[in-house]
C-alpha cells in the first residue's frame, strides 16, 4: 500500500470539504434561481456531492482517529486535536442526517424545504470551523511536520544579492577605467586631440603660410 506522509487523513479530508460545501452551495441556488433548467441540474448535482461527500467523510472520520492515535504530539497539541476532533464528529453526524433526509426528499420527489437548506447552512458553518481547527494543527502546532525550514539557512537567496551587488560595483570602477584611458589619449595628444609631433608641426605650417 502506498505510503501517504504523515497519514491519509490529509488526503479524503479535502475531499469531505469540497464535495459537501459545493452541495450547499447548490441546494441554496435552487431557492434563489427561478429557472427551472438550471434548477433541475443544480438540485441532481447537490444531491450526488451530498452523498458522495457523505461516503467519503466515513473514510475521513475513520482516517483521523488512526492520525489521532499515530501523530506525535505535547499537550497544547493533545488539546487541539480534541477540540477538532469533537467540531468533526458533530458536522459528520449532522451531515449523515441531512444525507439521509435528502434520500427521504429525493423519493418523494419533493423540492428541499428551506428548513431542509437552512440546516445545510449550520451544517457548512460547523464544516469550515472544523477545517480551519484542522488546519491550525497543522500550521500552528506542527502536527504531520516531518521537518521545518531553516530560518538562517539562505545560502542560495544570499548569493544572488551578493551576484547582484558584485555587478553593481563592478560598473563604477569599467568606467573609470575608461576615463583614464581617455585622459591617457588626450595627454598623449598634446590635450587637444593632437600628438606631441602634430602639436609641434602646427605652428611651422601657419607662419609659412603666412609668408
Amino acid at each position: 500500500m502506498v505510503e501517504i506522509i504523515p497519514n491519509w487523513h490529509p488526503l479524503f479530508v479535502h475531499f469531505t470539504v469540497a464535495l459537501l460545501s459545493i452541495s450547499v452551495v447548490l441546494f441554496t441556488l435552487t431557492k434563489l434561481v427561478t429557472d427551472w433548467r438550471l434548477e433541475d441540474q443544480w438540485l441532481a448535482t447537490a444531491y450526488w456531492n451530498l452523498w458522495i461527500g457523505v461516503a467519503i467523510s466515513v473514510v475521513t472520520v475513520i482516517a483521523g482517529f488512526i492520525a489521532f492515535n499515530s501523530v506525535g504530539h505535547d499537550t497544547p497539541s493533545h488539546v487541539a486535536m480534541l477540540d477538532h476532533r469533537l467540531w468533526a464528529l458533530l458536522t459528520f453526524a449532522l451531515f449523515f442526517v441531512m444525507a439521509i433526509w435528502a434520500v427521504i426528499q429525493y423519493r418523494s420527489e419533493k423540492n428541499p424545504t428551506t428548513l431542509f437548506i437552512c440546516i445545510l447552512l449550520v451544517g457548512l458553518f460547523m464544516l469550515s470551523s472544523t477545517a480551519w481547527r484542522g488546519g491550525e494543527l497543522v500550521y500552528r502546532h506542527g502536527l504531520g511536520v516531518m521537518s521545518l525550514p531553516d530560518k538562517d539557512d539562505h545560502g542560495h537567496a544570499e548569493g544572488a544579492q551578493e551576484h547582484e551587488h558584485g555587478n553593481d560595483s563592478e560598473q563604477p570602477e569599467e568606467e573609470g577605467h575608461s576615463d583614464g584611458r581617455h585622459g591617457e589619449e588626450m595627454q598623449e595628444k598634446g590635450g587637444h586631440g593632437k600628438t606631441p609631433g602634430e602639436a609641434l608641426e602646427s605652428p611651422l605650417i601657419n607662419s609659412r603660410e603666412k609668408r
